[in-house]
């Protein structure tokens, strides 16, 4: 028996949703993450697109669980205008997703300068979310100014706000030079994490080699057993790189399985 549900970004087995889906039904995920429709961002797809998408992973049983856009991927002073986020939350609710992924705007040199401007922002989104019963999911990216768990934990503390929620990806903290667990795990609180994305490596210097999950650097085993004992209630989703989609659906069964207690 599964302790958690599990899905992918579909565009981890192809940027064809037509041939993602069975796929990833075929090794038993359950959950899927809209990032790549007809070849460019989801929130850039037509309602037609959309829908078709969508036609296409309930027919292989696959849950929407978040819709994964480029919300304040850019730089920051380049702000995009309002219609992408409700064209975000108009897809979420088309697709019966409950959670819109957001970043934090390219990295500066000194993220701390920028903090109470990201802080706003993220204010912003997650009070029209919460209007639409929606959650904003802020992910750590190595490449963003909210890159590990302890930026993430500040991020929480001056947001206290149910509809903003953290998206936990362990690898990217880990490029950023945090160890993610136990270390950077343990400074989240459990309920703020909405979702988590799983994906492996090692390092070469300060840059990622992408490896199949469980073959890196992140203890996953350790880091599933702890979302277990501690309650977490959410998916978790591939989100790997290179062509190794299947074994690491393969190695994540297996380490959801509720043996591996």
């Amino acid at each position: 028996m599964q302790r958690f549900p599990i899905g992918a970004v579909t565009d981890v087995f192809s940027p064809d949703i037509a041939t993602a889906a069975p796929v990833m039904r075929e090794l038993g995920l359950k959950g899927a993450e809209l990032r790549t429709v007809a070849g460019r961002n989801v929130i850039e797809a037509t309602d037609e697109e959309v829908d078709r998408a969508l036609a296409i992973l309930a027919k292989n049983s696959l849950e929407v669980v978040s819709i994964a856009s480029p919300l304040l991927k850019g730089k920051l002073g380049e702000e995009q205008p309002p219609q992408l986020a409700d064209r975000a939350f108009e897809i979420a609710e088309r697709a019966g997703a409950k959670i819109v992924r957001v970043f934090s705007h390219r990295r500066v040199a000194e993220p701390a300068t920028v903090f109470e401007r990201i802080v706003d922002l993220l204010q912003d989104l997650a009070d029209k979310a919460g209007r639409r019963g929606l959650i904003i999911g802020l992910e750590n990216d190595h490449s963003c100014n909210i890159s590990t768990a302890q930026e993430m934990a500040c991020v929480l503390a001056a947001i206290d706000h149910s509809n903003l929620q953290a998206v936990w990806d362990p690898a990217n903290a880990y490029i950023s030079g945090e160890k993610p667990f136990p270390t950077g795990y343990r400074l989240l609180d459990i309920k703020r994490i909405a979702h988590v994305h799983a994906k492996d490596c090692t390092l070469e210097g300060h840059k990622a080699v992408w490896e199949p999950l469980g073959d890196g650097d992140i203890d996953w085993q350790g880091q599933i057993d702890a979302l277990a004992e501690d309650g977490y209630q959410g998916f978790i989703h591939l989100e790997t790189y290179g062509p190794d989609g299947r074994v690491s659906a393969a190695n994540l069964k297996r380490m959801v399985e509720s043996l591996a207690l």
